[in-house]
């Protein structure tokens, strides 16, 4: 929410020199399961997965990690974690749910309590319990960063002790079938008409934020300048 609130801020500024209503705005605000996002991840799965024995291949434990978020962003009703969920299930419809699997979250911060089971003590439970063959799939990222390099790479698997049977699944990166896929959603959400979804303009149930409030109020307006 905190980028939304700098585009919206962004936004405001270009039209306070520009003129009100001189520039229109479209945002391409959520595609949790679009076939090409989904083809990608189950692609990169299926190339780690082929990394096993192949007797082992299809007990390997498909561990979809995400950035987690604290308590009370969840309980005030964001979306995001239902919409993290969507993709994992996408893209293990898409693998014929191959392997037995589980969505984890990553990047807890401070002392208040966070969104879990955190990937790292989920490696770690999971190795005591004599699962040893773990693949982690940064499901929420696009691009490697210090979450997926350093954090999953160094910390997670470095520190699990056994860097030979836990291992994480390529980052979309560049890879030319995303690539398509950002063009396929470009286009198609440029030849729908459609500002933004009506989503973007829905507070959460238990939202008391006035910059969030304001934020929802500037894309409530980008979908009615395209109804008028």
């Amino acid at each position: 929410m905190v980028l939304l609130e700098r585009a919206v801020e962004v936004a405001q500024r270009l039209e306070g020199k520009a003129g009100p209503g001189t520039i229109d705005w479209s945002v391409i605000d959520r595609w949790p399961a679009h076939p090409g996002l989904v083809n990608t991840f189950a692609s990169n799965i299926e190339k780690t997965l082929a990394e096993y024995p192949e007797e082992r291949r299809s007990k390997a434990v498909l561990l979809f990690s995400a950035h987690s978020l604290p308590m009370t962003v969840v309980n005030r009703g964001d979306p995001y974690p239902a919409e993290v969920a969507a993709t994992v299930y996408a893209v293990m419809q898409r693998l014929k749910f191959s392997n037995p699997y589980r969505l984890c979250w990553q990047s807890q911060v401070g002392p208040q309590p966070w969104l879990g089971p955190q990937t790292q003590t989920s490696v770690e439970e999971y190795i005591s319990k004599g699962q040893k063959d773990l693949v982690l799939i940064p499901i929420a990222f696009t691009s490697d960063h210090i979450e997926t390099l350093f954090e999953l790479d160094k910390e997670v698997i470095g520190e699990s002790g056994h860097a030979d049977t836990v291992k994480r699944v390529e980052s979309l990166n560049g890879n030319p079938m995303f690539i398509e896929a950002l063009a396929d959603l470009a286009k198609s959400h440029l030849d729908s008409g459609i500002a933004c979804s009506y989503q973007m303009g829905l507070r959460c149930p238990g939202c008391k934020n006035e910059r969030c409030a304001e934020s929802k109020k500037f894309f409530v307006g980008v979908q009615d300048s395209l109804a008028v």
